[in-house]
């Protein structure tokens, strides 16, 4: 088997576990994933910014991903809402050390301006980037990332999709994932775990208010 089929199922499996722990279990543990193979596919932010998914997001960062559609009644308002108590929880290292990306997977009606009054409706501050693009794309994009289900059938019904939120640390190639649904206190934690080197791992969190660890001097996100 080749590293990189190897690194896909290491990334499968954290997803797929991370999906029956449910709300209430912790992440499971950061795997590598490859990065230099990611697709650098073309998006557009709330703003109207087009920007590549790689080249302008992702690398040199960490980040949190999630993929939603404005109009999803099941999974997304509750993890949508529940980041928000994620990003406030983070304070300022949202849009310092680490950024928020959430993708659409219906861009033919989530489009720039319906992404902003979504964010706007619920709050969503600055470093968080709601985005839309090519159909075709988004969806290289999702599975490149593991969030899919192996079901086909279910995994072509949008409204039943996971919201598993993919968690990234670029520089260093660690990836996990977590429920969008569990508590903001857990989701803040497993970034942490993504972001620190293992030996620097406490069970203290950032929103307790100790100082942001020393391995997060990332990029700005774009202007």
């Amino acid at each position: 088997m080749s590293i990189e089929r190897r690194r896909l199922r290491g990334l499968a499996a954290c997803v797929l576990a991370s999906a029956c722990a449910g709300r209430d279990r912790a992440p499971g543990p950061a795997v590598a994933m490859g990065t230099a193979s990611l697709p650098n596919v073309r998006l557009q932010t709330q703003d109207g910014e087009p920007v590549r998914f790689y080249d302008d997001l992702v690398k040199g960062r960490v980040v949190m991903i999630n993929f939603m559609f404005t109009t999803c009644r099941r999974a997304c308002p509750g993890t949508t809402a529940n980041l928000r108590r994620v990003q406030r929880a983070l304070r300022s290292h949202v849009g310092r050390d680490l950024v928020m990306l959430s993708v659409s997977l219906d861009p033919e009606h989530d489009t720039p301006e319906v992404l902003k009054e979504y964010a706007r409706v619920y709050g969503a501050g600055p470093g968080w980037y709601f985005l839309s693009g090519r159909r075709e794309e988004i969806e290289q994009l999702r599975r490149r990332l593991g969030v899919y289900d192996l079901n086909p059938v279910r995994d072509a019904d949008r409204t039943r999709h996971a919201g598993l939120v993919v968690l990234g640390n670029e520089p260093m190639d660690r990836w996990s994932a977590i429920s969008g649904r569990a508590k903001p206190r857990q989701i803040v934690e497993a970034v942490e775990r993504v972001m620190e080197r293992p030996e620097d791992w406490k069970p203290e969190t950032w929103s307790g208010g100790r100082p942001p660890p020393g391995s997060s001097a990332c990029a700005a996100p774009p202007a």
